[in-house]
């Protein structure tokens, strides 16, 4: 990166940070505590710090499974939605209890995608965000699976990859990041290439980049790099710059406002 880009990155006060299912949970669907509470720290720290952190969680689902003993994601439709429910409230609890032993009061911001393309209940929406980010409030947010079912039936329009990159629109965010299970884009599968090499920097998202993008997410999850791919070309076609880092080490969050190279990031082309 050069010395503008990361004095921009450096500079930013409104970032979105995605989690994934992988970064919350064991492979055997429980809570992986060290981890989340890990995240937690951060993201408090840096809202001590002055950043005005929003959070987009996955899980629900993942956290369903594990709270209700099961080990595979179920086909049907209902199941997934019932699933959501059951760890919607977990996951919440967990947020606010660990986020509230650092003094950090959070919301919790469920949305679907038609709320967000109306544009009475997309400005309701934005509103909601602009007043909780105002009062110092983290919002965290994730698609209602409850009654949303996009993500569920596996169509592109509900992973919560994208979601991030809309909501990062919608709070007019200086940066996007992504954490996942994988350290950024590769030119290679490094599970069969071990010598695939991470690339550090994306000017621009082109046909080659985006077939670099494999299909595959985990057992728990519903997301791929393909995805974050998408979610990168909404964000910084807004101009807000996107980072996709592994998250198994919350303090990667750090590195990159100290300016260290972690993880990929794609560039704005020199929008905004």
């Amino acid at each position: 990166m050069d010395k503008t880009t990361i004095n921009r990155i450096q500079d930013s006060r409104r970032v979105v940070i995605k989690v994934g299912t992988s970064t919350l949970l064991h492979n055997n669907g429980k809570l992986d505590l060290r981890h989340f509470s890990m995240l937690c720290r951060v993201i408090a720290d840096l809202q001590n710090g002055g950043k005005q952190v929003t959070l987009v969680t996955s899980g629900a689902i993942g956290v369903g499974l594990g709270k209700l003993g099961l080990n595979k994601r179920p086909d049907e439709t209902s199941k997934k939605q019932a699933l959501a429910a059951v760890g919607q409230c977990e996951l919440m609890f967990m947020y606010d209890k660990l986020f509230g032993e650092y003094n950090q009061t959070v919301a919790q911001v469920l949305v679907t995608a038609d709320v967000l393309d109306e544009p009475k209940t997309r400005i309701n929406v934005t509103n909601t965000f602009t007043r909780l980010i105002d009062m110092g409030i983290i919002p965290i947010v994730n698609e209602n699976d409850t009654v949303a079912t996009a993500e569920l039936e596996g169509k592109n329009i509900g992973d919560n990859d994208t979601l991030s990159a809309t909501v990062a629109r919608l709070v007019d965010a200086d940066l996007l990041i992504i954490l996942t299970d994988i350290d950024g884009l590769y030119d290679s599968n490094p599970q069969k290439n071990p010598d695939a090499r991470l690339i550090s920097l994306v000017d621009e998202i082109t046909p080659a980049i985006r077939k670099l993008a494999g299909p595959a997410g985990s057992k728990l999850g519903t997301g791929g790099m393909s995805t974050k791919i998408k979610a990168a070309e909404i964000a910084t076609s807004a101009g807000i710059p996107c980072f996709v880092i592994g998250g198994s080490d919350p303090d990667n969050l750090y590195r990159i406002f100290d300016g260290e190279k972690v993880g990929t990031l794609f560039a704005t082309g020199g929008k905004r």
